[in-house]
């Protein structure tokens, strides 16, 4: 069954939302310039929450990082109680491998040759846990990390997808393009932030999140 991610969420009442709906993976924005970004203590709160309401069958935990250094990353990762890092920015390879195995790098390729250099880049620092996905890609934007709402190159993840054991795919998926996308790409797992939010951005919406996860499996 692919998974899904559920990123950019912002409150626990969204969070157990997209756990209810079954969500496998859910993500925590901490990159400032972004809407859906979160303070330390609003993060551990949904955490914590999430741990405490859903014990074992809680979901993977992501935060979301562009250009922090190793060591915050850690520090916040261990203060909030994620499980994994994606790393959204411009990090080397270096810089992923230095979380030993807690960290993914989310690259957005032009052309089909920048996807096949990207991964022979980082595979090296694909985390070992197979609750994590391999590598992200996303929809290439010349000025964003991510969240753009603009859907990724069919063409670009078509490229990646043999050679990334684990690749979640991103970029302007909605309930009514998912199932599609699914099917040609056959992905490890999908990811959504905009494309299942109504008004504010990060504020999910139950109806569109629901459609959103079933149309995924329809397609699995």
């Amino acid at each position: 069954m692919t998974r899904v991610k559920i990123c950019g969420v912002r409150s626990l009442d969204n969070a157990l939302m997209a756990a209810a709906a079954g969500a496998d993976l859910i993500g925590l924005n901490f990159y400032p310039p972004s809407p859906r970004s979160l303070e330390l203590a609003s993060a551990r709160k949904i955490v914590q929450g999430l741990r405490l309401a859903l014990g074992a069958d809680c979901p993977t935990l992501v935060g979301v990082f562009v250009n922090e250094s190793v060591a915050d990353m850690r520090r916040l990762m261990t203060a909030v109680g994620l499980d994994f890092a994606q790393l959204s920015g411009d990090e080397p390879p270096e810089t992923v491998a230095a979380l030993h195995g807690a960290a993914f790098k989310a690259i957005r390729p032009r052309t089909p040759g920048a996807a096949a250099k990207a991964v022979a880049e980082y595979a090296a620092s694909f985390p070992p846990d197979e609750r994590a996905p391999s590598l992200l890609v996303d929809a290439h934007h010349p000025r964003l990390y991510g969240g753009s709402g603009e859907t990724t190159s069919l063409t670009v993840a078509a490229k990646i997808q043999p050679e990334a054991p684990r690749l979640m795919l991103a970029g302007g998926l909605t309930p009514d393009n998912v199932a599609e996308r699914v099917r040609a790409i056959r992905p490890w797992g999908v990811d959504v932030a905009s494309g299942v939010e109504s008004g504010s951005a990060g504020h999910k919406d139950e109806r569109k999140l629901r459609a959103f996860i079933q149309a995924v499996w329809s397609a699995s």
